[in-house]
């Protein structure tokens, strides 16, 4: 579980200073979504917590703007139809529900999605006797194919 996040990453004011058409009397709404957006990142990319001030609070700001922002005619749709004989016209929004989402530069910048090679042993080597899905091939204690009573695996024949 991800630690609580009690202070935001930013306020209102970088905020504004990222977006200056920031619609007007939305300042406490504005304050509730960093405190969010904050959480978001710290839940869903714990590997967040480590990046630079400045990075956590530009990509705060970003998730808060694309949560706030109320797409103005094409800006920030998704798909846009429009048919001129018969007059039709559909619009979809690309982020119609206002949800925080972390884009893949954000997610960079954050240091978190990184990937990582690792190995895994799946027999001991001391075991070739064995059969293959012997238990003790698999981390168990015990021998499920016989070999530790005959000498050679007397159960589980395939």
């Amino acid at each position: 579980m991800a630690e609580e996040i009690t202070t935001p990453f930013a306020d209102v004011e970088d905020l504004r200073a990222r977006w200056p058409d920031m619609p007007a009397g939305a300042d406490a709404h504005a304050e509730v979504l960093l405190l969010d957006a904050s959480q978001y990142i710290a839940d869903t990319c714990p590997e967040g917590l480590a990046a630079s001030d400045a990075t956590k609070r530009r990509v705060v700001c970003a998730l808060v703007k694309r949560s706030m922002n109320v797409p103005d005619h094409l800006e920030g749709m998704s798909q846009v139809q429009e048919t001129t004989g018969g007059v039709s016209r559909g619009w979809t929004p690309a982020n119609a529900d206002g949800d925080f989402y972390l884009k893949k530069a954000e997610r960079q910048a954050l240091g978190c999605g990184k990937q990582k090679a690792f190995g895994v042993q799946i027999g001991c080597l001391g075991t070739s006797a064995h059969l293959p899905w012997c238990n003790l091939n698999f981390g168990a204690n015990w021998c499920s194919c016989g070999v530790d009573i005959a000498g050679e695996p007397i159960y589980e024949q395939g």
